[in-house]
């Protein structure tokens, strides 16, 4: 009996807080917050992702079977046309070479003089990014020995639905994983035209110019890309909360408070920005507008009760009875 008249009186306390509550709550001025309108430059980006790649990759192998003999050159150095790579010994040069050695040392210098080794010799200017040979290994023609790039670009993946809305020469920034906190700018140059499928989504490769190719760039590195696909400079925007409508259903903004209550103003609305609205007249960059800061509003059913709080329990038969 003692337990359910505890019960009883929590809730009527309850009931007595959630009734000062409901009373005070309509108390006091409503409260506004100032904003300013401000000119900002706005722009619609596609966010992919890509790799470091080489424009152009190529891949060196020898004319013929042989053995190295020399390697001048080493990964991530600056290679021109025309470099001479390492020096090779055809097989023949091989077998020759080394019965002379065993003949002595004036037969081996005099038959390596006669017989001179074959140059391996760069086509194109580039960085070396692929060493894949020792002196001495044994080779044979179909060897991949080293390989050079031209010059590093991303390589992006779009998907096909924002494929239409990407374009040669739009501006795009990268950020690589490796290095979050550097930004390299760039630019689209090339879309290729046959897609691949994966898990049944269509992508298409983009391929973005660094405007300058930075040291730390390393081919097959993971890059973050944002392409710009449309830039408005000077865009004067609001909090979309300081913008409402009036009882004629026209746009309206609060531009001064006078004894307390809004004074509106007209405006013309442009793009929703998410939280920000674009503002076409009306208003002027720098000119402070208000809005009503909204708090709590308690949950009242159609009784007018509270539903948050706890209802009183039933009371059994015969209990009002036995309280007396």
């Amino acid at each position: 009996m003692k337990k359910f008249i505890i019960i009883l009186l929590v809730a009527a306390v309850a009931g007595g807080g959630w009734y000062a509550f409901k009373k005070n709550s309509g108390k006091g001025k409503p409260k506004y917050i100032s904003a300013q309108a401000e000119l900002r430059d706005l722009s619609e980006v596609v966010d992919t992702t890509g790799v470091i790649a080489p424009e152009n990759r190529v891949e060196i192998q020898p004319s013929a079977s042989g053995r190295i003999e020399e390697i001048l050159v080493d990964e991530g150095e600056a290679i021109k046309a025309g470099e001479v790579l390492a020096l090779m010994s055809s097989s023949d040069r091989v077998a020759i070479l080394d019965a002379a050695r065993s003949a002595g040392d004036d037969q081996y210098k005099q038959w390596k003089e006669t017989y001179k080794p074959i140059k391996i010799i760069s086509p194109i200017s580039g960085t070396l990014i692929l060493r894949n040979v020792v002196e001495g290994q044994t080779v044979n023609s179909g060897a991949v020995l080293f390989a050079l790039s031209d010059k590093l670009l991303v390589a992006a993946s779009l998907d096909e639905s924002d494929v239409g809305r990407v374009k040669p020469g739009q501006r795009a920034t990268i950020v690589l994983d490796a290095y979050p906190d550097k930004r390299v700018r760039g630019t689209v140059f090339k879309i290729l035209d046959e897609g691949t499928i994966k898990s049944n989504v269509v992508t298409y490769t983009v391929k973005i110019r660094p405007e300058s190719v930075p040291a730390f760039f390393r081919s097959q590195m993971t890059a973050n890309i944002k392409i710009a696909i449309s830039e408005r400079k000077n865009i004067l925007l609001l909090p979309a909360m300081a913008v409402t409508t009036n009882q004629q259903g026209e746009t309206v903004v609060i531009k001064e408070l006078k004894d307390g209550q809004p004074v509106y103003a007209r405006v013309e609305t442009g793009r929703n920005e998410g939280e920000q609205v674009e503002i076409v007249s009306g208003l002027e960059a720098g000119e402070t507008v208000f809005y009503l800061k909204k708090g709590y509003t308690a949950q009242v059913d159609s009784s007018g009760k509270n539903p948050l709080m706890p209802s009183r329990p039933a009371m059994p038969r015969g209990a009002g009875r036995a309280m007396h």
